[in-house]
């Protein structure tokens, strides 16, 4: 087990290279100058170079990368641009809300999604499994800021039940954390429990048809005990690699989430980023993702062995 970590930890390695490389690249050659923007529309050439020069954004593009890469190494991920900041400050002031908003999604899809799926297919082909089936289809086929929008006009605008944008530490006011978390986490759950579901009900359709649960219930086990600790048990490797999966959904789902509730987090962080061509943050945020991507893979996977017995790594 310690040397399958060892050799996925490893592995980060070359695809945070992958990625830094091909992140340095996609904002230094496509259109654009941040010396530009940050020096206004009225800004002559030579101070637009005077600018660029204090960035060192008129260094070639591979001196550039090296003192970047040099840097990060040391622990230092640069300067925000437009935030007059440290990176590592910015992520810090920003994280929390991203962190509450991804914990509280993945608690509202996964005991959702799970028992939703479980139903479905228990009661397969009945007015229940359509209607599971439609939802996930629905969900899926949406994209998120409609899903937003709909839910801010019926549950803030309409009915008043809920705060339409803001957001409140959870340490200041836990209700008000609540309120404001509500509707953001259910936008962003909606794709997240229509693909969990999805899966689950799949998984577990091909579990009722083996011998053990035949055997389960010939031993007059309860209906829930067998779907529950039988089914859903050997049918949880699927479930959790498609939660692993799911991840990237969040991710890019925060962004615009986050806009359009206007919580102050790392997706909101990494649109108001690119709108100002703000390359250490952007360059910062998006390493940042991937290695959360990664680690939490590897966290999944490890779990399989939790729950199949006959998976050793």
């Amino acid at each position: 087990m310690l040397d399958f970590i060892a050799r996925r930890l490893i592995a980060i390695i070359p695809v945070l290279a992958v990625v830094a490389i091909f992140v340095f690249l996609m904002l230094r050659l496509t259109p654009g100058d941040p010396a530009a923007v940050i020096a206004g529309d009225n800004a002559t050439s030579d101070q637009i170079a005077m600018i660029r020069g204090k960035l060192g954004l008129d260094l070639p593009i591979w001196q550039q990368f090296a003192i970047w890469i040099g840097d990060m190494l040391h622990g230092n991920f640069g300067e925000s641009f437009f935030f007059k900041k440290t990176v590592v400050e910015l992520i810090q002031q920003r994280l929390e809300p991203t962190l509450a908003l991804s914990i509280c999604t993945l608690i509202i899809a996964v005991f959702t999604a799970v028992p939703l799926g479980v139903l479905a297919a228990y009661r397969q082909g009945s007015w229940i499994d359509r209607i599971v089936m439609g939802f996930s289809v629905l969900g899926f086929s949406m994209p998120t800021f409609v899903i937003g929008y709909i839910l801010i006009y019926i549950f803030a605008i309409n009915l008043g039940w809920l705060p339409v944008q803001g957001y409140v530490r959870i340490g200041v006011d836990f209700w008000q954390f609540l309120e404001r978390m509500v509707l953001p986490s259910i936008t962003l759950a909606i794709v997240y429990i229509a693909l969990l579901a999805r899966i689950t009900r799949a998984s577990i359709l091909e579990v009722l048809n083996e011998d053990y649960i035949r055997t389960a219930r010939a031993k007059g086990l309860s209906t829930r005990v067998v779907l529950m600790r039988h089914a859903l048990r050997n049918a949880a490797v699927p479930i959790l690699t498609v939660i692993g999966i799911g991840i990237a959904l969040l991710i890019g789902g925060a962004v615009v989430t986050e806009s359009v509730y206007g919580l102050p987090g790392l997706g909101r962080l990494t649109v108001e980023a690119v709108l100002s061509r703000d390359f250490p943050t952007i360059q910062a945020v998006i390493l940042m993702f991937s290695v959360v991507y990664v680690v939490i893979n590897l966290l999944i996977d490890i779990s399989y062995t939790l729950f199949d017995p006959r998976i050793r790594y």
